[in-house]
């Protein structure tokens, strides 16, 4: 296949950004409002608030650190403000050295609110900061990249029973397209793929991948069950029911089409960083947020996003294409929904069709066309949480 490019910034270490972000961040619930003002007094800015940060175990700490390296660090940040209050476990300072460790071309700077004098004297400083890093940034521009830099998220939320039939074999076509010009694809969501594991796991590359594949879907399934409680409700939500999904498998078999035909290179955890090139299962929740928060800390860049019901949900840093996988919804939610897949039900077009339409807006919006999720202000953060809060 031919070489095809997209316009995007290239970073000193070879990576591709699609966006030039300046990420305030809070590494602790008790900095999300100061981390807010910097960002609200700073044009050109993006942050996110969450709720965790301190009064975590090891495993939860060192989970929430990743995600917030991971942001950091990736590709569509130009810098960071990382905004801590002092005392809590996720500590800022580490956090800013791990994201200077990986990308020390990266502008990166520290605010802590006990250290400053208090919130206002922090949002100042962080403000400045700030202000001096968007100036640099604005000084960059796009150039021609290669599509095999692309690391293309795959999702899908408040689906229906035209999500398996439409929009998620049309993402699979887009995401089997982008493999083939060398770019890699997230397949994720592991509660949407129990019954449906052997679909994707026959297609590992080894007996490795192929076993891992298989033992993590089956551990998060066992913690379901020893909950003592029926899954359903939880997933498929009531949404997914009232859009006639039946059960996790019906709805698991619709899932695995967002994952295309390409062999499996790859399982990693949650947030963990995406390496191979290709089909690559990441280990996330069914929860939107938290998937897509993984996924964009793992280095994906764009995420695109299936739904039947309809959603409004977008990442900080990471442009989100919602597709709709019927037509009435698509026109219905005009305000969030990017296209629609709903061409294929009423046989206007093929799944291969809407397959090329859907990379073809891939890298548009990789070139600088704004989703409807960023236009909107969108900037949902969510980390999955392993154990309890002390």
């Amino acid at each position: 296949m031919k070489d095809v490019e997209f316009m995007g910034y290239r970073r000193p270490d070879g990576t591709a950004g699609i966006r030039n972000h300046v990420l305030v961040m809070p590494t602790v619930v008790c900095a999300n409002q100061v981390a807010r003002a910097i960002s609200q007094n700073v044009k050109g800015t993006t942050w996110f608030e969450h709720q965790h940060g301190c009064s975590q175990l090891a495993p939860d700490a060192a989970q929430t650190a990743r995600a917030l390296i991971g942001h950091g660090a990736h590709p569509n940040v130009y810098g960071v403000i990382v905004v801590g209050l002092g005392c809590e476990v996720v500590r800022a300072q580490g956090v800013a050295a791990e994201i200077k460790k990986r990308c020390p071309y990266k502008q990166v700077e520290v605010v802590i609110i006990q250290e400053e004098g208090g919130s206002y004297k922090a949002i100042q400083s962080g403000a400045a900061a700030a202000h001096h890093m968007v100036l640099a940034a604005s000084m960059l521009r796009r150039e021609p990249l290669a599509a095999s830099q692309l690391i293309l998220g795959t999702e899908c939320g408040g689906s229906d029973a035209c999500s398996g039939i439409a929009a998620n074999p049309s993402l699979g076509a887009a995401s089997d397209l982008l493999i083939d010009l060398g770019g890699t694809a997230i397949l994720a969501e592991t509660p949407e793929l129990i019954g449906a594991e052997h679909i994707i796991a026959d297609r590992a590359i080894n007996e490795a991948v192929r076993q891992k594949c298989y033992e993590t879907i089956k551990t998060f399934e066992d913690s379901a069950i020893a909950m003592g409680v029926d899954m359903r409700g939880g997933n498929p939500t009531p949404g997914n029911i009232e859009g006639g999904l039946s059960s996790i498998e019906e709805k698991s078999l619709g899932c695995v089409y967002k994952g295309g035909s390409r062999p499996l290179q790859d399982v990693i955890d949650w947030a963990e960083p995406i390496t191979k090139k290709g089909l690559v299962y990441m280990n996330t929740p069914g929860n939107d947020i938290e998937q897509l928060t993984g996924m964009v800390a793992g280095g994906c860049q764009i995420a695109v996003f299936t739904t039947g019901r309809g959603t409004p949900t977008g990442s900080p840093i990471a442009p989100t294409v919602k597709i709709a996988s019927n037509t009435a919804m698509f026109y219905k939610l005009q305000d969030n929904m990017d296209m629609n897949a709903g061409t294929v039900v009423t046989g206007d077009e093929t799944i291969e069709q809407v397959g090329q339409r859907i990379l073809s807006e891939v890298l548009a919006v990789a070139s600088g066309k704004l989703t409807k999720a960023e236009i909107l202000g969108h900037n949902d953060f969510g980390i999955w949480r392993i154990g309890p809060t002390m």
